[in-house]
């Protein structure tokens, strides 16, 4: 089976000489949920707009279900919903007006059985006569996707979807695009959030400074990410690291004052409450501790350094 979308060597450099793509290779699989992270600037936003005909791809090819999105613009576009990260919505107009509209944009004969449907799954249905500018920011996020959905695309694109929203209505969002996913509809979602990505991603792809850099199944790419530093302020620094000890591959600060131990936070053991009595044993002794857990950008930098 022909992928969902199929991106091959996708280039995009911008009036201005910005470089957002580099030679992007992708291709996403009928029926998952797809998580593409990346910091600001990665690249993200660029490449979910030129799939969706918004921004002229630089060079390369994409496909949507088989058709060019460029020679072959309106079957492809008709395949594809998008959820911008930006609400854009009419004000001034009802919850059903907007969505009826959007479908009607892609030429869809009316149909309100399946327009009312898309409200109750979004629980939006109790709002349907409700102007856009009365509901709450979650709401109008919720209804940026009936009107995503208002077409019956086969692939859903949500940029940022959860950014301004608070946890608790996070959790409901993920629980529509769940309903999406089991519905048959592909889902392609940016965010820069190792939550939901988590939470709700089959497959996960990090892009960074236009590069992807690489795209994993989300177990394997959670054990990687899944790596904390515990940090030991000594009493007394060292000179070395004692050979005892030397099987936890420590690390010693310039000054020897500090001793960092990485671990994974995934494992059956971490190895502390070892590495804490192998220390006593040698008579090192530590005033203070603090834990890290990488960040996202300093993840994206190590995958990056790992693949030039």
């Amino acid at each position: 089976m022909q992928p969902a979308i199929s991106i091959a060597n996708l280039s995009k450099t911008y009036a201005t000489g910005f470089e957002a793509l580099k030679g992007v290779n992708l291709d996403i699989r009928h029926g998952e949920i797809f998580a593409l992270l990346g910091p600001n600037g990665a690249g993200k936003t660029t490449l979910i707009s030129i799939v969706c005909g918004i921004v002229n791809p630089g060079s390369g090819k994409v496909l949507a279900d088989g058709h060019d999105i460029v020679t072959d613009f309106r079957a492809a576009r008709s395949l594809i919903g998008l959820v911008p990260q930006e609400l854009t919505t009419d004000a001034f107009e009802s919850v059903w007006g907007t969505v009826s509209f959007s479908r009607g944009l892609f030429g869809k004969p009316k149909n309100p059985d399946y327009i009312e449907k898309i409200l109750r799954d979004l629980s939006l249905w109790d709002k349907r006569d409700n102007k856009i500018m009365t509901l709450s920011g979650g709401m109008k996020r919720r209804v940026m996707i009936a009107k995503a959905l208002s077409h019956e695309p086969k692939i859903l694109f949500l940029d940022e979807p959860s950014a301004g929203v608070d946890v608790e209505l996070r959790r409901d969002m993920w629980e529509v695009v769940r309903r999406l996913r089991d519905s048959g509809v592909t889902i392609i979602l940016t965010t820069h959030y190792i939550e939901e990505a988590e939470e709700m991603a089959d497959r996960v792809g990090v892009i960074n400074k236009g590069q992807l850099v690489l795209v994993e199944e989300k177990s394997v790419l959670m054990r990687k990410l899944g790596r904390k530093e515990l940090t030991l302020q000594l009493q007394e620094p060292l000179s070395e690291i004692p050979q005892s000890v030397a099987d936890f591959a420590l690390e010693l600060s310039g000054d020897g004052s500090e001793l960092t131990y990485s671990y994974d936070t995934q494992g059956e053991r971490t190895g502390i409450t070892r590495l804490f009595k192998a220390l006593e044993a040698e008579g090192i002794r530590f005033r203070d501790l603090a834990t890290k857990q990488s960040s996202l950008e300093e993840i994206f930098v190590n995958l990056v350094s790992r693949k030039q």
